[in-house]
């Protein structure tokens, strides 16, 4: 299983405390994932999380297809880092670490996703020609709507 990995950073102009108010906030996931991925949460989201959550949501990638996934809060240090790992989904593997570290100027947001294609060589073929281009589309929408948020709040 070849494990690929996605690192996004982002500078937020506030305070660390205030940077986690909204990423430990799951409700706010349909906020900054874009429209294209018909994101619909399959229960309702909690304004606050804790480890071993769960959350049930379905997206439509690519082609209209419908996908179903589950991930799970498996760790939370509070205020600076959370970790989610899908249990069922799209991928062989999917752990997302999300982690702000305090500087300066404001705090710094750091995403690492480490991920398997299923489907063996052919996922991988896959992943070469639009799935990882897609989870780049996606991580940099989400900075978008994120820094939008930041400067509007």
């Amino acid at each position: 299983m070849k494990i690929y990995t996605l690192t996004t950073t982002q500078h937020l102009p506030v305070p660390q405390q205030k940077a986690w108010d909204f990423l430990s906030n799951p409700s706010q996931l349909e906020n900054i994932t874009s429209s294209d991925l018909s994101f619909k949460p399959l229960h309702p989201l909690p304004q606050k999380m804790k480890e071993g959550m769960t959350f049930r949501y379905q997206i439509r990638p690519f082609l209209g297809l419908r996908m179903n996934w589950q991930a799970e809060i498996t760790r939370i240090e509070e205020g600076s880092m959370f970790i989610d790992i899908q249990r069922s989904g799209p991928f062989r593997y999917w752990q997302h670490e999300h982690r702000l570290i305090q500087n300066t100027d404001g705090t710094e947001m750091r995403d690492t996703v480490n991920y398997a294609m299923p489907f063996s060589i052919f996922g991988d073929i896959a992943h070469q020609l639009f799935i990882r281009k897609m989870l780049e589309d996606i991580f940099e929408y989400r900075k978008r709507a994120i820094a939008t948020y930041f400067e509007n709040n």
